[in-house]
């Protein structure tokens, strides 16, 4: 009977030593860090592989290392230039040091969250729409910037930051097509001036040179004598250059001036 009992307890021995050895093992991915407290004083970080967790006097809290991906929700953000528009953005993060992100903050992701929406509203805030619309790159590393350097405390390092959408209302969607049809309409002004310009320049460059070589000039008159031959009209008043009417005028000047000196 003694014997029956050393065997049941040495039975039942065996298995709460085995469900403690059992109980105290802990597997962490390659991925994952056990932030381990002895008697709730942080002891050390352990993993990944294979631990040991004595049950009653160690605890162990598990870190993911692995980027975190973060949905910013809408955000109403006002302005510099008082414009009221909904953005939103994601944000890429992940935990580098698992001691502070356990023991200086309660929950890191909730509050990496809540800290992303006031940077967003605060950040964007102090640029115009058309920085928000044309200069999303920039205003994205600024965000980062000032996200990084307050999550780091948290042992939070923060990789990226991307503005997804920017919401107008109606009226002011209405407002920047008519901006930028202006827009259009002063730079196609001003390219049609520029053109004239260049036009008119061009132009006196040639009348130097043509006038410069009267044989090139009359080369030009004979072209342009057969295009009006070349169209179809009734009516074509024939111009003489003054190099071929001058020496007429002056001849019939002398022929004038002769015939009034006889008759004195």
């Amino acid at each position: 009977m003694d014997a029956i009992l050393d065997l049941g307890f040495a039975a039942g021995a065996v298995i709460l030593i085995g469900f403690f050895l059992v109980s105290s093992l802990r597997i962490l991915r390659e991925y994952e860090r056990g932030v381990v407290f002895l008697l709730g004083r942080f002891q050390r970080v352990k993993g990944p592989g294979l631990i040991i967790v004595v049950p009653g006097i160690q605890q162990m809290v598990r870190v993911d290392l692995r980027t975190v991906v973060l949905d910013v929700p809408t955000q109403d953000v006002i302005s510099r230039d008082n414009v009221s528009v909904k953005v939103n953005a994601v944000v890429y993060f992940r935990v580098v040091d698992p001691q502070l992100a356990i023991i200086q903050v309660v929950n890191f992701m909730e509050a990496t969250s809540q800290l992303a929406q006031t940077t967003l509203r605060s950040v964007l805030g102090k640029h115009e729409l058309d920085e928000m619309l044309a200069e999303r790159e920039r205003l994205n590393v600024d965000i980062q910037t000032v996200l990084d350097a307050q999550t780091d405390a948290w042992g939070i390092k923060v990789s990226s930051v991307e503005i997804k959408h920017v919401d107008l209302d109606e009226s002011m969607i209405r407002a920047i097509a008519q901006q930028a049809e202006a827009e259009r309409a002063r730079r196609a002004k001003i390219i049609h001036a520029e053109g004239e310009e260049q036009a008119a320049e061009k132009l006196l460059q040639a009348a130097h040179r043509l006038s410069a070589r009267p044989e090139a000039m009359q080369l030009r008159y004979l072209q342009t004598l057969t295009q009006i031959a070349g169209d179809k009209t009734t009516t074509i008043v024939f111009p003489l250059p003054m190099d071929v009417v001058g020496p007429i005028i002056e001849a019939a000047n002398a022929l004038r001036g002769s015939a009034s000196d006889r008759t004195r």
